[in-house]
């Protein structure tokens, strides 16, 4: 550590080891974080810190260790490849571009934010990184050329590794990413084969408890609203439902594709309600979809739960939004995100770590619509 970039009057560390009782590069040791360290010492050193004002020179810091204590907070799809106009902004860069068409990085990153999901990944991510000094850059991938420049901006040292959140199952970013030998981990588990780190939900057993539940209420004419059926988390929430209605007794189970989003559930349940007019029971694989097939139950009459009851997954702020409040399977998002970011945190530490996966398990959380 040097105090060489640090403006004239700034507490220095020669200030903060004489305050501490140490020598300067005790201090150094314990702000970098290295370890062996004694804790009496550690804590003598950061009270020195408080009370002198001492506040590390990152760009000092980063000469030495080559880190820039930023990470790039990825959200990754496979959405139209509509580049911006000349002169606009690159979705990649972390904003849209001005007068982007409908399918573009605008709409992609509309989509983004209408998503009670992506917040919660990011509070999940904040909460962790910001007490260790780092700090999140939110990136968005959607096309060849934004991919391309969450690659670049990682290859150029601007941040230290990536967090990826894909939205498509043919997404190429984790593929490109580990290929550059870039460190990265992933939300969710890649549909084609990838050596990268990821942390996942047990996406199967949570639908098996969302059909328990239904039947265990006495619902026997049941339906489900799935999510994208390309995407792995769509395909193993239905897979899960479908096993352990099956092995009830139940060995068929009305289907409408939805896309995660409430427009989908609402335009499902309409078709629901045509083909299958006496049912009393759908499970929606998001919250999202669940609210719109409330809504739509109610357009038409239909009390939720007396008449069709209604699960909902995720736990989201859609679910507790919603009238009556979804029961729904809960997805500790938050803590999964964290997870996440400590895995980052842990690969940039052992750069030669093997890749590793945290699978979180479900919870059913009861409420009105069940």
């Amino acid at each position: 550590m040097t105090d060489d970039l640090r403006p004239a009057g700034t507490p220095t560390l020669e200030d903060v080891a004489r305050a501490a009782g140490v020598s300067r590069a005790t201090v150094s040791r314990v702000i970098n974080g290295v370890r062996n360290v004694d804790p009496v010492i550690q804590e003598a050193v950061r009270r020195a810190v408080s009370l002198t004002g001492y506040a590390p020179n990152r760009a000092a810091r980063s000469l030495v260790t080559r880190r820039t204590d930023a990470i790039a907070l990825v959200v990754s799809g496979a959405g139209v490849e509509t580049e911006p106009e000349e002169g606009a902004l690159p979705a990649g860069t972390g904003g849209a571009a001005d007068g982007a068409e409908p399918g573009s990085g605008s709409s992609f990153t509309a989509q983004v934010f209408a998503d009670p999901f992506f917040g919660r990944v990011v509070t999940g991510v904040v909460n962790y990184l910001r007490p260790r000094g780092m700090h999140p850059v939110l990136m968005f991938a959607e096309t060849s050329r934004a991919r391309e420049d969450v690659v670049s901006f990682l290859r150029q040292g601007s941040a230290d590794g990536a967090l990826v959140v894909s939205t498509h199952a043919e997404d190429p970013l984790p593929g490109l990413l580990t290929d550059a030998g870039l460190p990265a981990v992933l939300y969710a588990r890649p549909a084609r084969p990838v050596r990268i780190s990821y942390v996942d939900l047990a996406h199967q057993d949570g639908a098996g408890l969302a059909a328990e539940h239904l039947l265990s209420r006495g619902c026997r004419r049941i339906a489900t609203i799935t999510g994208p059926l390309d995407v792995p988390a769509g395909q193993e929430r239905l897979a899960g439902f479908r096993d352990t209605m099956a092995r009830r007794g139940h060995p068929y189970i009305p289907i409408v594709e939805g896309q995660f989003t409430q427009e989908s559930g609402e335009a499902a349940m309409e078709r629901l309600l045509v083909e299958h007019p006496d049912l009393d029971g759908v499970f929606a694989a998001n919250d999202l979809m669940a609210m719109g097939a409330c809504h739509v139950l109610r357009e038409h009459g239909k009390r939720v739960p007396e008449d069709v009851a209604v699960v909902g997954f995720d736990d989201s702020s859609a679910a507790s939004a919603c009238r009556p409040p979804l029961t729904t399977v809960r997805q500790p998002v938050e803590a999964m995100a964290a997870e996440m970011a400590r895995l980052l945190i842990e690969r940039l530490s052992k750069p030669d770590g093997a890749a590793t996966s945290v699978i979180f398990e479900p919870a059913l959380v009861v409420r009105d619509s069940a």
